[in-house]
């Protein structure tokens, strides 16, 4: 349990519950919750709203040496084989990252623009780094992230230096440390009851866990909704893993392929390859 002790951020949401999700762009198992995050903003969003929190802790890894570099590497690839969420661990031997701290940044920079651009240009950066390999702490690497996903981007990279952003940064290390976050992922439940302690869970877990703390919280069984026809979620998320599919759509990796080769040949998506897995990309009509 944990109380919500900052005034940091302040919610325009009047959702029953909050949820801070402490995270870290650099972070391979953040990205592995994707799928669950999805499912359950599906399912279940009509109940909650997400702020996400950028922890820090990956920005302050010594990774600076060889050693460090080959451990960040197999961490990547044990946690994609484990997770169904493809991450290339070979960026840190080919192309590593020396300035982790300016990604986090960016997305600050980002959410000035309003909380759904900083949402849709995380999962860009995600995107970019663990599917691509491309260096995020390189500004032209962050000036196509924010242009592919609509941002203004003039305004993006003067906000990139400005004091605002550099502000929500601290805030958000302020929170990690005032609710004593040590390891990401981290999800903290609150309830719209300031005074109340939220339920804090670290890790990876199954999606009945999550469910169950929303039940909890709001001391009732919420209503489930229905995911939306297939072609309607390619086409808001635009790029997704067969394992986002099949976990959204309670099918398997093999019903999904099915699905998507029959979307293939309709010419409706196309396969974007990665190391693990496969992604498939809509194509806008």
């Amino acid at each position: 349990m944990i109380n919500n002790l900052t005034n940091c951020h302040n919610s325009p949401d009047k959702k029953p519950i909050e949820i801070y999700s402490f995270i870290d762009p650099l972070c391979p198992e953040c990205w592995a919750l994707e799928p669950i995050m999805k499912k359950l903003m599906i399912e279940y969003g009509k109940y909650f709203s997400v702020r996400h929190i950028l922890s820090g802790r990956l920005a302050s890894l010594n990774i600076s040496k060889k050693k460090s570099y080959e451990s960040l590497a197999d961490f990547w690839e044990k946690t994609a084989s484990r997770t169904g969420m493809s991450c290339d661990g070979s960026l840190w031997l080919e192309n590593p990252i020396s300035s982790p701290h300016i990604a986090s940044i960016a997305i600050k920079a980002a959410e000035l623009q309003g909380r759904r651009a900083g949402i849709k240009f995380l999962r860009k950066l995600q995107e970019v780094l663990f599917l691509d390999k491309q260096n995020i702490s390189n500004f032209d690497v962050l000036k196509y992230a924010a242009k592919s996903v609509g941002l203004d981007v003039e305004e993006f990279i003067t906000d990139i230096h400005s004091e605002s952003a550099a502000k929500a940064f601290q805030c958000d290390l302020k929170i990690t440390a005032e609710m004593e976050v040590e390891e990401i992922p981290t999800l903290v439940f609150f309830n719209e009851n300031a005074e109340d302690e939220g339920i804090k869970i670290t890790g990876y877990y199954p999606y009945e866990i999550y469910v169950q703390i929303i039940e909890e919280i709001l001391q009732e069984k919420p209503v489930k909704a229905s995911p939306p026809p297939l072609e309607s979620f390619l086409k808001h998320y635009k790029l997704v893993a067969s394992k986002e599919i099949s976990v959204v759509y309670n099918m398997s990796i093999q019903q999904v392929e099915r699905e998507m080769k029959k979307l293939l040949l309709k010419q409706k998506v196309e396969i974007v390859p990665v190391k693990y897995g496969m992604f498939w990309r809509y194509i806008d009509q």
